[in-house]
């Protein structure tokens, strides 16, 4: 604190420094100095190695419904202002506009340090949303709700965090829980002398006991207060299924993840309550546990170090699969040993995501992913599977007939829609009217809060145009059941994006028993159909199936329409893809951890590495403890 200080003049009017979680508050009742002399901030920084981040001071702090009234006033009307949000928490206030480029900090109509010294809040401006997220409306009402709660949690986090180091030699240790030699329930332990962190908190949703569905913490006798934070790579269930678990059992400790990670993570978690009740299951957690995850939350923006322990800083950095997917960077000690955990990985660029980053300053030990992992894992390039949709879906167009795609709600039904919006407005795709059904506009509307995280193309359109494609033309959301019959009309082509994506429940098996009958339609496969699903079946060739109706009663459906499988829009890496990631980082590396996989999968690529790259690699066991340094 002295050094701060000393390094702020007086003129800065600091009125307190406090620790806010991994950062360092600097409170002041005049905001104009620091932000128009931000070097000070970025020099104060470089000494102390230690994030700073500027608050107001309450004392100058508008009333909200006055702040919200002058906001008006000065965001020019061309902006088109559609809402604000504050936080009493951290003082900032999210100004959402249709045309955001107009609002920036250079903007000369409206000038950032000017409406921050009259209203007293800190300003962010964000795009405004075509597709309204309930999902972001719950986390913002429960952050509100929360503040006084968050402000103390985040100074008790801060206080474990920048405390002196009681252990000057550093050891590191890695504890695998879930998730190696297999695909889900992915958790490890990352153990120093100082800290422990928990990496990902999944299930899997498969298995038939909770020894093989859940990660084996009681392996360990690990109590929720010897934990000193959990780090999220990505929502998917099989990497945060456990994590509410986790609060309803006590843990009260931070959990970093990505900003879109966490009203992706709430999304999916919500769902698998309903799934659960559907199914006659009782839920492992409740809808208060999931609130509870998002009090703890501590989101980070990519590539920006940030302390999370004594001896451990964590950096995220985009890794392609899905939105908000991060591989994670652990830098540990004073430099002595780095780890980087992969995630879900996608290593190639999409119409969505930017190819995963690979530019870590230093990495002595990489987990990596292996669902792909075979030499044979090889997938056609994104053109070719772009171009194989497009003709695939043009053919049933062009007879008349409907064209339905089981989809998955996150990741996969957003990269088609874009791909869909893409070439129909090119002329390459027969135009038709799209209809989506499930929790696809809510993921939408997820993805479209944070067109940073997306594909810079995708992100330059959003945000620096009116040409938004999740608000194409294109597009009708079904919002009920009685709203289908437009889709279902006989003498209208037209193309179905509903969940779940392999038949097993949801929205698209009502379109299913009307399309499969009729031979002009389509059923189009555009993701994995683990064995034993009903989506399974019908690829394997099944002309007949068997489903429960509305009232409970069993269906027989026959299957006269055509059935296609495409690969390539998988989020994952190929294996060719898997290689050439290791490669990129390969100067660097010591030792390679293969996680993620089916045994043969893991135990091949494993093989691939040591032969191509001459690198110790090792796929380790469930409950295995490995020495990293």
């Amino acid at each position: 604190m002295a050094a701060i200080l000393q390094g702020i003049p007086t003129d800065a009017q600091i009125t307190k420094i406090e620790y806010e979680g991994p950062r360092i508050a600097l409170y002041t009742s005049k905001p104009r100095f620091l932000m128009e002399n931000s070097e000070r901030i970025s020099k104060l920084v470089g000494i102390i190695k230690k994030r700073i981040v500027v608050r107001t001071a309450e004392s100058i702090r508008k009333p909200e419904a006055e702040a919200r009234k002058m906001i008006a006033e000065y965001v020019p009307e061309e902006a088109g202002l559609q809402g604000t949000i504050f936080d009493t928490a951290t003082g900032e206030v999210s100004i959402e506009a249709k045309r955001p480029w107009l609002l920036q900090r250079n903007s000369k109509e409206f000038r950032h340090a000017d409406v921050t010294e009259k209203i007293g809040w800190r300003l962010r401006i964000r795009k405004a949303t075509t597709i309204q997220s309930r999902t972001m409306q719950v986390i913002n009402a429960t952050l509100k709700q929360s503040a006084t709660e968050r402000s103390r949690q985040l100074k008790q986090v801060g206080d474990e965090i920048f405390r002196p180091r009681l252990a000057q030699r550093t050891e590191v240790s890695l504890y695998t829980l879930g998730g190696f030699g297999q695909v889900g329930r992915s958790c490890m332990l990352l153990s120093t002398s100082e800290s422990k962190i928990l990496i990902d908190c999944g299930i899997n949703p498969g298995a038939r006991s909770a020894a093989d569905a859940y990660p084996r913490l009681d392996s360990l006798n690990l109590t929720m207060d010897n934990l000193d934070a959990v780090v999220i790579g990505h929502a998917h269930l099989d990497h945060t299924g456990f994590l509410p678990v986790l609060c309803k059992y006590g843990y009260r400790g931070p959990i970093y993840c990505t900003e879109p990670t966490l009203p992706m993570m709430n999304l999916i978690q919500l769902d698998a309550i309903k799934v659960a009740a559907a199914q006659g299951r009782v839920p492992i957690y409740a809808e208060r546990d999931v609130k509870q995850v998002m009090r703890q939350a501590i989101t980070l923006p990519y590539d920006t170090v940030t302390d999370i322990s004594p001896d451990i800083k964590l950096v995220l950095a985009n890794a392609g699969h899905i939105l908000g997917s991060a591989l994670c960077h652990f830098h540990i000690g004073n430099g002595e040993h780095n780890f980087v955990y992969s995630g879900d990985i996608k290593f190639g660029k999409s119409i969505l995501f930017e190819a995963a980053d690979y530019r870590f300053p230093r990495a002595e030990t990489l987990m990596i992913e292996s669902t792909y992992g075979l030499r044979e894992d090889i997938q056609p390039s994104r053109q070719e599977v772009e171009s194989a949709f497009i003709n695939s879906v043009n053919n049933a167009l062009a007879d008349g007939g409907k064209v339905l795609i089981p989809i998955p709600a996150v990741g996969r039904a957003q990269e088609i829609m874009m791909v869909i919006d893409h070439y129909m407005k090119s002329g390459e795709m027969i135009e038709a009217p799209v209809f989506t059904e499930g929790m696809i506009s809510e993921a939408s509307g997820i993805h479209e809060s944070y067109p940073e995280y997306l594909a810079r193309e995708l992100k330059q359109k959003i945000l620096e145009t009116d040409d938004n494609p999740f608000d194409s033309e294109y597009f009708t959301n079904i919002e009920h059941a009685d709203d289908r019959e437009e889709a279902l009309r006989d003498d209208s082509p037209c193309i179905i994006l509903a969940t779940s994506g392999m038949l097993e429940g949801g929205p698209v098996l009502e379109f299913f028993k009307n399309i499969a009958p009729h031979k002009q339609n389509k059923l189009l496969f555009v993701s994995y159909q683990v064995n034993g699903t009903m989506g399974r079946r019908v690829l394997d060739g099944a002309r007949q199936v068997s489903m429960s109706g509305r009232t409970g009663k069993v269906e027989v459906v026959n299957i006269n329409c055509s059935v296609e499988k495409l690969d390539g829009f998988s989020g994952h890496s190929d294996y060719n893809q898997l290689m050439a990631f290791v490669q990129r980082l390969r100067p660097k590396l010591r030792r390679v951890l293969v996680n993620h996989g089916e045994r043969k999968k893991s135990e091949s690529f494993v093989t691939s590495i040591r032969r191509a790259y001459r690198l110790p690699a090792h796929n380790p066991q469930i409950q295995e403890a490995i020495k990293l340094f």
